[in-house]
């Protein structure tokens, strides 16, 4: 890999990059960043010489929606969603509504900022306590003490209602015989005391902080829908990770919040976004992890072949439709011409799949994720690859990831006509739990009143021995 190393200028000379010439990435015509920032938000207001921090809500001028996208969402999700559409439309389409999270620099000094957002009522998002607090059984967790409710939980406790057993389309299944099962592993498996992200039950936010050379950030501001493939990745000390599709740089800063690697690979083939992912990544990472960080500039389409076998973890945040950004940031041209271009996507993305599964060791794990609700985007793609990659076993998410965070984040629950039925013969269930049996292509955060979070596909898949 070393002879492709070079730097990319004073600025990011900190940063080695790794270069193949290649045509221009048919991603490029779809830049696609979850972290797209809502019209209420938060700021921190501090006269001169004031000790208390407060936070204020501001509104943003409202933008109008594209019309053409939003006619093409509503007959394509109203089929694939069903009655989880009418809901999720409606806060797709309130921007005031968004939540958003705080995802805060462990090589900073957030104490100032933990205060601040803890007297305002934000929590943290996998807060330090059993997995079993986070389920929802109908049963309230919350304390009726306004400090407790802030410390430990999402929800005030006027909000514990919202969660309810008769949820059902949003909530997952959880039977009785569930419930009665050790949660100790499924604590473990989600368990990342490093990574700290604050959440808030109304939708607000914290100002984005300037970027500064040479100065670290102290918090990071992200749809936290958006940490589940990093949750779903599990990386630990040491490992070798790979960023396949990394710009704007949030995915693989949540990575080093939840590990040190030995090295983990940004790749960004389109200069633009580049320059962005390697302005991120001055603003979080330290000084003495400089060395254990790539910003690779390779198509990502063919990067599995350069380096095959390489990584123990690789992530593929895959371009895709945006489905918030989509919504507003075109022109009823623009937008007729985005969902014409549509259709070439799933191409692209079953190929950036298919070199990351080429990328990872025997043994070790790809995470697909994306930020639309298209199944053919979602569903269909790791489908696909499936059925071409005799080598790749999928796994499910739904009782590692789901059921913990049904408290926090809405699920849809799991179709066959979402095309998740494997055409190649796959091991069934043990338990013959069919519907378990489809999640294990992926598991779906679709946005609802109360949860706007998402909307977020993750998948993960093992390389065999």
């Amino acid at each position: 890999m070393s002879k492709y190393m070079f730097s990319i200028g004073p600025f990011y000379s900190r940063w080695s990059t790794v270069s193949v010439k290649a045509p221009t990435p048919l991603w490029c015509l779809w830049p696609c960043s979850c972290h797209s920032g809502p019209d209420a938000v938060l700021q921190l207001n501090e006269p001169r010489g004031a000790q208390n921090k407060q936070v204020t809500k501001l509104h943003k001028k409202k933008r109008s929606s594209c019309q053409p996208v939003l006619d093409h969402f509503d007959q394509q999700y109203s089929q694939e969603l069903g009655d989880l559409w009418p809901s999720a439309r409606a806060v797709l389409l309130d921007r005031h509504s968004w939540q958003y999270g705080v995802m805060l620099n462990r090589f900073s000094t957030v104490t100032d900022i933990t205060q601040t957002l803890q007297s305002q009522g934000f929590s943290l998002l996998l807060p330090k306590t059993n997995v079993s607090t986070l389920l929802c059984d109908g049963t309230s967790t919350f304390s009726n003490s306004k400090h407790q409710a802030t410390k430990d939980s999402l929800l005030p406790p006027q909000y514990t209602s919202k969660c309810s057993p008769n949820d059902s389309l949003v909530q997952p299944e959880s039977p009785s015989h569930a419930l009665g099962r050790d949660l100790q592993s499924e604590a473990l498996s989600l368990a990342c005391p490093s990574l700290q992200c604050y959440i808030h039950p109304y939708p607000l936010r914290f100002p984005s902080q300037a970027h500064r050379p040479g100065q670290l950030k102290q918090y990071y501001l992200l749809n936290a829908a958006s940490l589940l493939p990093v949750l779903a990745l599990q990386v630990r000390d040491g490992e070798k990770v790979l960023d396949l599709c990394s710009a704007p740089g949030g995915k693989a800063i949540a990575i080093i919040q939840c590990a040190t690697p030995a090295l983990i690979c940004c790749n960004e083939p389109d200069p633009h976004r580049r320059d962005w992912l390697a302005k991120t990544l001055e603003s979080f990472v330290p000084h003495s992890l400089n060395s254990r960080v790539i910003v690779s500039a390779q198509d990502g389409r063919s990067f599995g072949q350069r380096e095959a076998g390489t990584y123990d973890k690789v992530l593929v945040d895959a371009p895709c439709s945006n489905d918030r950004s989509w919504l507003y940031s075109c022109s009823g041209q623009q937008g007729e011409q985005r969902l014409q271009e549509r259709a070439k996507l799933p191409r692209l993305q079953a190929q950036l799949l298919r070199s990351a599964l080429s990328a990872v060791r025997p043994g070790g794990v790809v995470v697909y994720s994306t930020c639309t609700l298209s199944s053919s985007e979602n569903y269909a793609v790791v489908e696909t690859v499936l059925n071409d990659c005799p080598e790749a076993e999928p796994e499910d998410l739904w009782e590692e990831i789901a059921i913990p965070l049904s408290k926090y984040f809405a699920f849809s629950p799991a179709h066959p006509g979402h095309g998740q039925t494997l055409h190649k013969p796959s091991p069934q269930p043990q338990d013959g739990n069919v519907s378990s049996y489809h999640h294990r292509l992926g598991i779906l955060v679709v946005p609802q009143p109360g949860k706007t979070w998402g909307p977020m596909f993750l998948s993960r898949i093992r390389r065999r021995k």
